[in-house]
């Protein structure tokens, strides 16, 4: 019988508006009568998780930052921060890109260098970090760094970010999170390091775990799992790994495979 749920946010649970879909409440009192824990699964930050589900926060787990903080009733249960030098250096290589925005993701902060704290990008930064502030520089940022972001606001991100940053690769983990992002993270860590960290927290087995995502971030996550669930606008390398496929976010998808998993009897 499934125990928890994990579920990746933008092209998955949220619908096209970056809602959560309706329905979702109804479907969340259920999951708690079964016994059935709901961990969204993000690279978003955890106070952003913790505002889209504030009714929830102390019931849901949350995987934060691409699974570099997982937090459950307000306590960190796992973290992973990077080496502040390394972070800083990832940071001014991306200064000689045009138009790409950077954000040092902090234990209690985004932080965005002042020139590029525009509404323009806060419009794209609020809806993963609704903690940030602008600073003047990198170098003495107070806070631990667990993760580096940058932005491509013309969706070439694969283009014009992921190569240059290919080149931290033999000491980061650096993973195209959309069209948009690119995500620096230590090596070995990802969501799915989280998922089984939790597991073994938890006492769960992976066939006692489901998860649904779309994109390359969510890869790890669907493999430490066993049902597996790829939404149908997924990216194609995502719908070979999942073992089961289930509507777009715009349709529902989550709500929908949830609600499939239940009339099988699995939870």
């Amino acid at each position: 019988m499934i125990k928890i749920i994990f579920s990746d946010m933008d092209g998955t649970l949220l619908d096209e508006h970056g809602n959560v879909p309706a329905g979702f409440d109804e479907l969340a009192e259920e999951l708690e009568k079964r016994g059935v824990m709901f961990a969204p699964a993000s690279g978003r930050q955890y106070y952003s998780l913790e505002d889209s589900f504030m009714k929830y926060k102390d019931r849901f787990l949350f995987l934060a930052e691409n699974g570099t903080v997982v937090m459950y009733k307000g306590e960190k249960i796992f973290t992973c921060p990077m080496d502040k030098q390394l972070a800083q250096q990832v940071l001014k290589t991306a200064e000689a890109l045009p138009d790409v925005y950077g954000v040092f993701c902090g234990t209690k902060n985004g932080y965005v260098l002042t020139h590029q704290y525009t509404d323009e990008f806060l419009e794209e930064l609020d809806k993963y970090y609704t903690h940030s502030e602008p600073i003047p520089s990198f170098i003495d940022v107070p806070d631990i760094p667990v993760k580096v972001s940058f932005y491509d606001p013309t969706g070439r991100a694969a283009e014009t970010i992921y190569p240059v940053m290919k080149t931290f690769e033999s000491r980061l983990q650096v993973v195209l999170a959309s069209d948009y992002w690119v995500d620096l993270m230590n090596p070995g860590i990802n969501k799915g390091v989280a998922v089984r960290e939790v597991q073994k927290r938890f006492g769960i087995r992976p066939d006692e775990c489901a998860a649904f995502g779309d994109y390359m971030n969510d890869a790890e996550m669907m493999e430490s799992v066993y049902y597996s669930f790829a939404m149908g606008n997924a990216y194609p390398e995502i719908k070979k790994l999942a073992r089961f496929e289930t509507a777009t976010n715009e349709e529902h998808g989550v709500l929908l495979g949830i609600r499939r998993l239940m009339k099988e009897g699995l939870m």
